[in-house]
């Protein structure tokens, strides 16, 4: 750094006259010194406010917070002075609601994922509200201490949604796909009226019932989502006679994309739907020959080609693994065999890591797929 401050001398010439100016070195290293003294401050400063002004955002958030603890606390006071019998049917037909989700969301969780949390502040504050109004309003103790045990199981629930929202979501990313597009697609066909998720609307603004309401919807979308994906081998022969990618044409020897995996075996092998869907075409097309096309959910779309026989007609829903069809060598085949594809959005994508998927991430889809199944049913 020495080298950078040496005695600099600089000359004007004005008027016919020269005169110069000298700036040593020692003047140079003081003003250096001084300006990076001033520019460490103002750094010092700035860095000071930015985090007074995060600590005063937090602690405005914190009051807000506890602000509107607080609000909720009285008017749940005051709605139990108001009236006793409408609070009791709207905790009435909170519980109904809560029992209906519990069976549809838990009932077939392992128990010790269905097992009552630990003691958090939430917990602590709530039991404070109980008694609170225990003390304000005797009569309503009973009912203060059930919907405490209401809010207590609608954070459970909240628990256990976003656990297997983020098994879903895993299981999904090992299939090669995007969970958040898939959750995008389902949500762009969605409609009806507006009905309040608890009972009255004013339910509806309690911050942990609209996180139950939120958890659920995102785990119902994800878990929707994975049971929609074709893993259901389509054929029983194992036998695969061509790839997904690039290939030799059979017919012209020249290099030709093949959108799908062929599956070689005998003429009237069945042919089984990979995936729970809605038939969207099923009769001849051109060199797919006997085909059928089936539509699932979340832009998936399954195709199944060359067939001999079909099974079933266009606008029928077919479940997971029944027969749709028997194997053959119409349109341009060389011989008997499955030609399968899988289309997103109406792009090719290779089938084989579906058909392929590890136990682990088919055991997560298919208690996806049976929860999906009982959610529809009720």
């Amino acid at each position: 750094m020495a080298g950078w401050f040496i005695d600099r001398e600089f000359f004007m010439r004005a008027n016919g006259q020269v005169r110069f100016l000298k700036i040593s070195a020692q003047l140079q290293r003081r003003t250096a010194v001084t300006l990076a003294i001033v520019i460490g401050v103002w750094l010092l400063v700035t860095f000071d406010m930015a985090i007074n002004q995060v600590t005063v955002s937090a602690q405005r958030v914190a009051l807000s917070e506890q602000k509107a603890k607080i609000e909720s606390a009285e008017e749940r006071v005051a709605s139990y002075r108001g009236s006793i019998d409408e609070v009791t049917k709207d905790l009435e037909r909170r519980q109904q609601m809560l029992e209906s989700l519990g069976d549809q969301y838990l009932g077939d969780l392992p128990q010790d994922e269905t097992q009552a949390p630990t003691a958090s502040a939430n917990a602590r504050e709530e039991d404070k509200a109980v008694k609170t109004i225990s003390a304000m309003v005797p009569e309503a103790a009973g009912l203060a201490r059930l919907e405490a045990r209401q809010i207590r199981f609608a954070e459970k629930m909240t628990k256990v949604a976003r656990a297997r929202t983020s098994k879903a979501e895993a299981a999904i990313r090992q299939f090669g796909l995007n969970p958040e597009v898939l959750v995008r697609q389902a949500r762009n066909a969605q409609g009806g009226l507006f009905e309040p998720f608890f009972g009255k609307e004013k339910d509806v603004r309690d911050p942990r019932f609209l996180n139950l309401a939120a958890a659920l919807g995102r785990m119902d979308a994800m878990e929707r989502a994975l049971a929609a994906i074709p893993t259901a081998m389509p054929a029983a022969s194992m036998m695969m006679s061509s790839g997904f990618g690039y290939r030799t044409d059979p017919f012209t020897g020249s290099g030709a994309m093949h959108a799908g995996l062929d599956f070689m075996g005998p003429v009237g092998t069945p042919i089984r739907a990979a995936a729970e869907g809605k038939v969207v075409f099923a009769g001849f097309n051109g060199g797919y020959g006997n085909v059928i096309e089936i539509r699932h959910a979340n832009g998936l779309v399954t195709r199944y080609a060359h067939l001999s026989g079909l099974n079933v007609r266009r606008g029928q829903m077919v479940e997971r693994a029944v027969q749709i069809g028997r194997m053959g060598s119409t349109g341009r085949s060389t011989g008997s065999h499955l030609h399968f594809e899988v289309r997103l959005n109406g792009q090719a994508i290779n089938p084989r890591k579906f058909l392929e998927a590890n136990p682990d991430v088919l055991k997560v889809q298919t208690v996806a797929g049976h929860r999906a199944d009982y959610a529809a049913k009720e």
